[in-house]
């Protein structure tokens, strides 16, 4: 009996081993990535097709398709998640209505209808420093005043260095209020412009 009661044991005791209840483990951490995407927009106001050009190459550099200004609305500004606006400057030297283009209606028309607070937004112009010297790129200054008075944070100044301007309104605290390219004079700087200035609103915390 002692001998079948040692052998039942090591029976049990084998099937115990085979099927005794492994540890759980802990579940492996997984990493969540965020399915937020930021939402820009290039708005821009042309009249021979300079300032298209140039909103193409900062769309190039961002990934975001330009619009026409004529066809931004006050919803979609305050959708965005940053803003970049271009402007000529044909009707030189007038205290507003600057572009000649439609933005001068814009300006006063639909954004008024738009809250850009806690928006930062970038500008951009394009003017002749060579032929009107006093007057290069006044329509941005007039943007400027326009998209701050609705709240927005304006980011991008840039130096005047580099111009054959003596005056502008679109310079505050003696920087551009944004990135100025001279089509008539400087094409071809104007693609390099375009790329360090994108740079540079990355670096000042803009999310493109």
């Amino acid at each position: 009996m002692q001998y079948l009661f040692t052998i039942s044991a090591a029976i049990l005791a084998t099937a115990s081993a085979f099927t005794a209840p492994r540890p759980l483990r802990a579940a492996p951490k997984r990493t969540v990535r965020s399915l937020t995407t930021m939402s820009g927009l290039i708005g821009f106001a042309t009249m021979s097709g300079n300032s298209e050009r140039i909103a193409g190459y900062i769309g190039d550099q961002t990934g975001v398709s330009p619009t026409p200004i004529a066809d931004v609305t006050a919803a979609a500004l305050e959708a965005a998640d940053w803003i970049v606006l271009g402007s000529p400057t044909w009707n030189t030297g007038a205290d507003d209505m600057r572009s000649g283009t439609d933005i001068d209606d814009w300006l006063y028309s639909e954004l008024p209808n738009a809250d850009l607070g806690g928006k930062k937004v970038g500008l951009f112009g394009l003017g002749d420093s060579c032929g009107y010297s006093g007057n290069y790129c006044d329509s941005v200054g007039e943007v400027y005043d326009c998209v701050t008075a609705r709240g927005a944070t304006v980011v991008g100044f840039t130096s005047q260095d580099g111009y054959e301007h003596y005056d502008s309104k679109a310079i505050r605290d003696d920087k551009f209020c944004g990135m100025m390219c001279d089509e008539q004079n400087q094409m071809d700087q104007s693609e390099d412009r375009a790329t360090a200035w994108v740079a540079q609103l990355k670096a000042e915390g803009m999310p493109l």
